[in-house]
This record gives structure tokens, C-alpha cells and sequence, in this order.
């Protein structure tokens, strides 16, 4: 059976490609921290491998013969949300069975838990059974708990204060570290009590030592991985595609498998291992993926609806916000989530590619429903896309639709750049192309818009315009005089055919028959068109 690349669970290295999880990690560090009796926080966004590395961990850990290590999943405790009993009884168990899976030579562990289930309710549960177990233990106990941050409200309080209770009794009566594992860092849990108070994670879990990120795939390991597929099956990947696979993850654990998996396991015609994977092969993976919603992706989506996510992500849309307006805990939130990189102090942007284009087509799904703007109308007898008559339409829907739509959107302050790349979309849907480039700061949204004229598709010639888009902040002469500079350079870096500069005034003061407007510049040997909103 050909391994495969995994996209679900934890890895099996005898049917997955596997790169060593603790190479991931800085281990003289952790060994030391376990060493040292700390307590910390292993955090990473969700399908980056945090239960990989655990259970390597573990294993490991286990095999060298020091400590006993066991790796345990609460999540199931969930269910019982403010239940504190019950949430107490379903972790116990969860440690039960994962002592019975793990600890062959403890095998008095699984009775000592189940034991203590069978006694009168009981609040302290966990800590008395990781208390017991380390007093009968010959070694001393390591625990990494998973999925810690899946618990709430006062079950969640009951869970930290448990093992804070425990930890002066280190290691003869508890264990002599633990790591608590989730997306996000204790510090960050706002806890909800049944009784309406609310409490941080770090006044309810003050012993925390240390925090350790567990990061993305390096490009070399992307390129790592994909190479056991070369060497297992003899089908190789050109430089270009290995390139266009970290540029559009940047290493994102999940991403690349799932690109890797889509490339050369669904598509049919790869299936071929003789058949070199292409550039074009990765992007048309890249829009399967897209349009198929995984779970990965759809969790995505489903974060952008809260506001702690959305007062950093709005201002990276709109290209126009200010980096010192964004409090630091909503930033570290969605950093933590796995939404935005932070390049340097001060500069952050969405985390890849793939997810700059996930995240205005989610935002804008039921707008582009609501178009009624069919291809047809666009495209020219020689098979080009009319973008003068396409953008014309936009500028007479934006005036008409705008004050509604608009204020549909929770995303407002962006609103502008996510009605005209829905129109876009809605246009572009089987035909054409749309890449994304915004960050924030920039001062503008970059899109390139990219239609196949051949019936190769987009292996053949193709029809490329660049869309620069800019919010009127100090007047028509000085957006103007920056967005003309900005088009040019952006049309002449993607070799463009056509360049359009979109600027939209949202001065509720001036009439819509100043705002709108075309004009025709040149700017050096490229001719620009712009178009007022």
C-alpha cells in the first residue's frame, strides 16, 4: 500500500509521510523545563500536529526509561460544559483508558483511577488520582493533557486549580511536569463561571513557567516531506510547484498535506506516478481545496465571525489600518488561531496565501449568491474578458447597492474591497482567477485578475489585469498621485496587460455624481485607468 499524506488525525508513520515531530520542537529546552519540574503550555492552531508530537513525545519519553509519560485527551469532557463533577469523572476516565492503552508495566493505574470514579462524587478527582498514581509509581509521572482549552466555565477552573492544588507535592505526589496542550495559551482563556464571573487563565493557572509555540513547517521540511512521495513512488515535483506549495501555505502543517494529498491522490490523471506534478497541477489542487470547504478551512471561516478576529482581520482587508490601533491580546489571539504571521514589530498579514483567498470569498459567499451578474455579458467574441464594460457595471451596482450591502457586512470598514471582489468572483467562478495581496499598512488592496484565452487554460496565454484598490482618506489629488505610482509598479512586477485603479470616496457628503468618475493617466510607458466610487 503506497503511503499517503495525511489530512486527518494524528500521524501513523507505516501509512503517512512522516517527518520526525520533535524536530520541530527545541528539545533541549523542553527536556530541560521537565528536568526543572516546570509546568507549561504547549499551544498551536489546530491541525498542526500538536497530537503528533505528544504522542512522540511520549513514546519517547517512555522508551528512555527516566520518567513515565502519558499522553491524555479531555476534549470528550466538553459535553459537560459547567458540570464539575461530571467533567471530573469523564477526564478521570479518559486517564483511565489512556493508562491502560500506554502503561503495560503500571498496570495498577487503570484500577486506581476507576476506583476513585466508584467512591461518593468527588471535585477533586483528577488531582487524587494523579496523586495516588505518582505515590505508587516507581518513576516519577509526566502529563501532557490535550485539548485543555475545549473545556469551559467552571469545569475548566475546577481542571487548572486541581493541578495547581496538586504541584507543591511534586514529584512524590504528583506528577513532576506537566504540559497542557490547546490552540491557545493559558493566558488567554477568559473563563466564564456559571455565576457570571469571569476569570483569565492566568490568575486561575499562576504556575505556568514557560509557553512554547509549536511553529509551521520550515520550507525545507515541505520540501522534506514531499520528497518520501518522490522516493516512495518516483513521481517528482518541479522546483516551481515545490515553490508554489510554500508560498501558498508557508508551511502550514495541514495545508501542505492537504495541496500534496489533492495534487497526487484525487486528481485522476496524477494517479499517473510517471507524470511530473506541475505548477498548474498545485493550483488547481488550490481551488478543489477551496471550493470543497474542508474541515480546516470551514473552522477558518467560522472563526472570522468573532469580533476578537475580526477587529484584526478587518483592517488587513481594508489595507488601510494602523498596526498601533490593535490591542495586543486580540493580535496574539488570532496569531495563536493561525490567522495572521507577524513579520516583524509592527507588521503582520494574513498567514498564507491560500488563506488570503479563503477569507474574502467566506465574507463575501452570500453576496456573490445575491449578484445576478452573468459571465456572458463580459466577454468578447475573441474570448477576452471586457474589463472596461465589467468595471462600468460595478461602478453603476456599487451606486446603486452600496449603502444597503454595505451595511450587511460585520467586516464593515472593508466592505468596499469585499463587494467589489465579490462582484469579481461572481464573474470569474469556472472561468478565470483572482490572486490577493493586502497587508497591513499598505495603504491599497493588490488583485490580479487572470483569464485563460487559450484551450490549454492557464497552462497557455493568458489575460492578466491588475485591479489596485484605495480608500479616499486625503483627498482625490494625493490618493490619486499614490495609487498611480502603486498600480504601475504592481502591473509592471505581474507583467500586465491592463492596469486599473479603483478609488472609493466614503464621504457621505459628496454627491454620487462627483464620486463617480473615469479618467484615463499614463504613468511612464503604461497607460492607467482610474475609476472613482
Amino acid at each position: 500500500m503506497e503511503k499517503q499524506f495525511n489530512t486527518a488525525g494524528p500521524n501513523q508513520p507505516d501509512i503517512h509521510y512522516t517527518l520526525t515531530p520533535s524536530d520541530r520542537i527545541n528539545w533541549p529546552e523542553l527536556s530541560g523545563l521537565i528536568d526543572a519540574r516546570k509546568y507549561f503550555i504547549l499551544h498551536a492552531p489546530r491541525q498542526t500536529g500538536k497530537t503528533s508530537l505528544l504522542l512522540h513525545l511520549m513514546h519517547t519519553i517512555n522508551a528512555e526509561g527516566k520518567y513515565r509519560a502519558l499522553y491524555t485527551n479531555v476534549e470528550a469532557a466538553q459535553a459537560m460544559r459547567n458540570d464539575v463533577l461530571a467533567t471530573g469523572a469523564s477526564m478521570v476516565q479518559a486517564l483511565a483508558g489512556a493508562a491502560r492503552l500506554y502503561w503495560k508495566d503500571f498496570p495498577a493505574a487503570e484500577q486506581i483511577a476507576l476506583a476513585i470514579l466508584q467512591r461518593a462524587p468527588n471535585a477533586e478527582a483528577v488531582r487524587q488520582t494523579l496523586q495516588t498514581w505518582s505515590e505508587q509509581s516507581d518513576k516519577a509521572l509526566l502529563v501532557f493533557l490535550d485539548e485543555v482549552d475545549s473545556l469551559i466555565g467552571d469545569s475548566l477552573i475546577s481542571l487548572l486549580r486541581q493541578i495547581r492544588a496538586g504541584y507543591a507535592q511534586r514529584p512524590e505526589a504528583f506528577p513532576i511536569s506537566m504540559v497542557l496542550c490547546g490552540v491557545r495559551d493559558v493566558r488567554d482563556y477568559r473563563i466564564h463561571r456559571s455565576d457570571g464571573e469571569i476569570i483569565t487563565g492566568g490568575s486561575a493557572f499562576n504556575i505556568k513557567s514557560e509557553s512554547i509555540r509549536l511553529g509551521d513547517f520550515t520550507q525545507g521540511d515541505v520540501t522534506a516531506l514531499l520528497q518520501q512521495h518522490t522516493t516512495a513512488t518516483g513521481q517528482a515535483f518541479e522546483p516551481a510547484a515545490l515553490e508554489e506549495i510554500w508560498l501558498d501555505t508557508q508551511g502550514q502543517p495541514w495545508l501542505v498535506n492537504a495541496l500534496a494529498y489533492q495534487a497526487c491522490f484525487r486528481d485522476t490523471a496524477l494517479r499517473d506516478r510517471s507524470l511530473t506534478v506541475t505548477v498548474e497541477h498545485i493550483r488547481q489542487a488550490r481551488e478543489a481545496l477551496i471550493l470543497r470547504r474542508d474541515t480546516h478551512l470551514d473552522q477558518l471561516s467560522d472563526k472570522l465571525k468573532e469580533d476578537r478576529v475580526r477587529r484584526v482581520i478587518e483592517p488587513l482587508l481594508e489595507s488601510a489600518g494602523d498596526v498601533s490601533g490593535l490591542h495586543p491580546d486580540d493580535v496574539q489571539y488570532v496569531y495563536d488561531l493561525g490567522l495572521i504571521k507577524v513579520n516583524r514589530p509592527g507588521q503582520i498579514s494574513i498567514a498564507n496565501r491560500i488563506y488570503q483567498e479563503v477569507i474574502p470569498r467566506e465574507l463575501t459567499w452570500g453576496h456573490q449568491m445575491g449578484i445576478n451578474q452573468q459571465q456572458a455579458w463580459y466577454v468578447t467574441a475573441s474570448g477576452r474578458l471586457d474589463i472596461d464594460k465589467l468595471l462600468a457595471a460595478f461602478q453603476q451596482f456599487f451606486r446603486e447597492n452600496s449603502e444597503s450591502w454595505l451595511q450587511r457586512y460585520a467586516y464593515h470598514e472593508a466592505g468596499p474591497q469585499l463587494l467589489l471582489q465579490a462582484f469579481l468572483q461572481r464573474i470569474v467562478n469556472g472561468g478565470g482567477r483572482i490572486a490577493r495581496e493586502y497587508g497591513l499598512g499598505r495603504g491599497r488592496t493588490d488583485l490580479l485578475l487572470q483569464w485563460p484565452l487559450t484551450p490549454q487554460g492557464f497552462t497557455g496565454a493568458m489575460q492578466q489585469v491588475v485591479l489596485e484598490l484605495k480608500i479616499q482618506h486625503k483627498g482625490k489629488a494625493a490618493t490619486l498621485a499614490a495609487g498611480l505610482v502603486q498600480t504601475a509598479r504592481y502591473a509592471d512586477q505581474c507583467a500586465a496587460d491592463e492596469a486599473h485603479l479603483l478609488i472609493f470616496d466614503r464621504d457621505p457628503a459628496v454627491a454620487w455624481e462627483d464620486k463617480i468618475y473615469r479618467e484615463a493617466h499614463r504613468v511612464g510607458p503604461r497607460d492607467i485607468s482610474v475609476w472613482g466610487m
